[in-house]
């Protein structure tokens, strides 16, 4: 679509200071976390910057009626951990989240509280720890986003959702976003990044934090597609881990991984042993599939192998920890979500 056309949408936006984004109501708040930096100015100077969740509190960070698109989303905070805020949002009426995803993971960033930088086209995540994304998220009702700390401590958390309101095509689909975990992998089992899909769809992103648990290489295995009634044999097979997330040989220069990232596709951070008690490899790796959707008219089942090499230039079924995303658009709300992880289950030692 061109940027020049012209649209029938009116903007708005929410952030801690006009929760409700409602027109002409920004910036009006008389009480806030900012009220004493701001106690010689008064009203509309910076009075409600951001927000406190408590522990085991679910925060509601926007709730919009429709029809409208979530265009940008901007968080940042200040917990100490990874993986203690979960993000979930709700499209029109439901009471089964969409997207269900640590904080970080949900922007290519297992890992955000060690900054690397990450730029594509849906995602970005900016010093310090700005995150952002981009991915267009369609409600006809009404939609609701929340956020749950986990931690045992406050966290302050600075947002800002930015949507359009106004008439949308009835053949707009619902974003969902997945995660999954398994640590470790169970010997010669394949990890599952998405499955139990029913519907009319299309696949548009993976994110992959990977936990080597054996030295050598580790990404000779291939990822599979299973569409539309697909059994034993998919229809879409790749070739090698690193050739699935657009690099080649290992992602080696010179003896070493190269960081990398691109529009589509990137491994922004590798996590290198220090000597110390930080002793396994770890890799955070993206795939959008914007320009080449994986399509499916009935259900989709996606699977990556973990392999490795072992003596006599045989494959080694790897048991590694593995987390994943799974990013996708259907026509009704997917309601077969796997029960979400505990803390402990979630935490990145």
């Amino acid at each position: 679509m061109s940027l020049a056309k012209m649209q029938n949408f009116e903007s708005r936006s929410i952030s801690p200071e006009n929760f409700t984004g409602e027109k002409g109501k920004g910036g009006m708040a008389l009480t806030g976390t900012g009220e004493n930096a701001a106690r010689d100015l008064g009203q509309g100077w910076k009075v409600s910057p951001y927000i406190v969740i408590k522990p085991g509190e679910t925060f509601p960070l926007g709730a919009m009626d429709g029809p409208g698109i979530i265009k940008h989303i901007w968080i940042t905070d200040s917990c100490p951990k990874n993986r203690m805020l979960i993000i979930r949002m709700y499209w029109d009426g439901s009471d089964t989240p969409s997207v269900e995803v640590p904080l970080g993971d949900f922007f290519a960033s297992a890992e955000y509280q060690r900054y690397a930088p990450l730029a594509s086209i849906p995602v970005c995540v900016n010093p310090k720890k700005g995150l952002n994304c981009y991915w267009d998220m369609p409600f006809y009702k009404n939609c609701r986003i929340t956020l749950e700390n986990l931690h045992s401590e406050d966290v302050s958390v600075y947002y800002q959702i930015d949507y359009v309101v106004g008439d949308i095509p009835e053949d707009y689909g619902y974003f969902h976003a997945q995660f999954r975990r398994v640590n470790p992998l169970p010997y010669k089992e394949c990890y599952t990044i998405l499955d139990n899909v029913s519907g009319n769809g299309h696949y548009v992103g993976t994110y992959m934090f990977w936990g080597v648990n054996n030295t050598g290489w580790w990404g000779e295995g291939e990822i599979k597609f299973y569409l539309d009634g697909d059994r034993e044999f998919p229809t879409i097979c790749g070739t090698g881990t690193e050739d699935y997330f657009c690099g080649s040989w290992n992602f080696d220069i010179g003896g070493k991984y190269q960081e990398f990232c691109t529009p589509y596709s990137g491994m922004p951070k590798v996590i290198r042993p220090d000597g110390l008690y930080s002793s396994q490899q770890r890799f955070s790796l993206y795939r959008w599939h914007i320009n080449d959707p994986v399509y499916f008219k009935k259900d989709i089942k996606v699977t990556i192998q973990a392999l490795g090499w072992r003596s006599n230039k045989r494959y080694l079924p790897l048991q590694d920890d593995i987390s994943s995303v799974a990013f996708w658009y259907q026509d009704s709300i997917c309601k077969t979500f796997p029960p979400f992880p505990s803390v402990d289950e979630l935490e990145i030692i």
